[in-house]
């Protein structure tokens, strides 16, 4: 059986204590491009293969930059095969086409394996590839890597991506008529308009446009979560980040209070990790508890208590995404700054990635 991936026509991340010698050095290696795909269902990330694919890389972000993604949403849903997007947008009511560049030139080479994400194109037609990408939900290698001059991959979701990705091919799938004969919707009744409401929307963003900055050395808190709080202190000589996200309670917990993450009492989660772009992937772990003005220092209970990582969209926000495995806990929450005393400090020091 011959499998398509089609492009409709014309219709288209304690008390810092570090040893001499183990973090003496900051990653050299050329940045590769995040991108995150924002949709009602939580956040992919996507690394971009800029060195390999050049022409496609550039490609998908010139879309990106333009602005056309804004309002998209996945229009095809193949359970076990792929979801796609890029080729039409939901505004005020109105479906449209994107607007379409050039079609790019065919960069085929790199297999079509779960979580990579790939160029759509017209059938018969090697370099037709312009707006619309898929995400392979499955090693699809053998469909897709020699058929119709290969399809191009440029891309691989990281991070957690993959349970927003499955979370949508899980979807019910309705046909709305071609182009969207497979059609994906959310918490749709039937028998009435499809909307925004029901519809998978999406829109991109470059991630590593910010360079994680000294002038982020802050307090940051979480409107959606009161009685928590971080404190973020950047290392650039080292390439390091350090922080101290805590709980906490107007009462001071009592002497045998235990610590676990989201309790209401004073509770520390501490993580150190290297800078990479906008993002810092760090390992967490977790005190033993006590006041913020212990005498003593507050020993370390867990030093394996999990992975934080941190995404800076810019000066003022950053998106912490974390996974606490022995405490049963992970999720993603955005975070802000207390004051603004730094924020011109920051956007001085940031450096945006070409």
């Amino acid at each position: 059986m011959k499998i398509r991936i089609k492009r409709h026509t014309p219709l288209n991340k304690r008390c810092l204590s570090v040893i001499a010698g183990l973090f003496l050095f900051a990653s050299q290696q050329a940045m590769a491009t995040h991108v995150v795909i924002q949709t009602p269902l939580g956040a992919i990330e996507v690394e971009l293969f800029d060195e390999q694919k050049p022409l496609t890389v550039a490609n998908f972000l010139n879309y990106v930059t333009d602005g056309d993604f804004q309002s998209s949403f996945i229009h095809r849903s193949l359970p076990g095969f792929v979801i796609q997007g890029g080729g039409f947008t939901y505004k005020e009511g109105t479906v449209a086409a994107l607007p379409l560049d050039t079609p790019v030139q065919n960069e085929p080479g790199l297999s079509n394996l779960r979580g990579t994400i790939a160029m759509a194109k017209i059938a018969g037609d090697p370099n037709s590839a312009t707006s619309q990408w898929f995400i392979n939900l499955a090693d699809n290698s053998a469909q897709l890597d020699d058929q119709n001059g290969g399809f191009t991959v440029f891309g691989q979701v990281v991070g957690n991506g993959m349970e927003v990705v499955d979370a949508i091919a899980a979807l019910t799938v309705y046909d709305a008529g071609s182009p969207f004969d497979n059609l994906p919707l959310r918490n749709f009744p039937g028998a009435v308009p499809v909307t925004d409401e029901h519809l998978v929307m999406n829109d991109i963003e470059v991630l590593n446009s910010f360079q994680v900055n000294a002038g982020l050395n802050d307090a940051w808190v979480s409107a959606g979560a009161p009685y928590q709080g971080m404190f973020i202190t950047v290392f650039p000589e080292l390439g390091l980040v350090f922080v101290a996200w805590f709980t906490f309670d107007s009462v001071v917990p009592s002497g045998d209070a235990t610590a676990v993450f989201g309790a209401a009492d004073q509770r520390w989660v501490t993580a150190l990790g290297t800078i990479a772009g906008n993002q810092v992937e760090m390992k967490a772990e977790l005190t033993s508890g006590g006041g913020f003005n212990a005498s003593t220092p507050i020993p370390v209970q867990d030093t394996n208590y999990g992975t934080i990582k941190l995404l800076f969209k810019n000066c003022t926000e950053v998106l912490v995404e974390f996974n606490f495995p022995s405490a049963n806990e992970s999720g993603q929450v955005v975070m802000h700054r207390v004051v603004e005393d730094n924020v011109a400090l920051c956007e001085g020091l940031s450096t945006p990635i070409p």
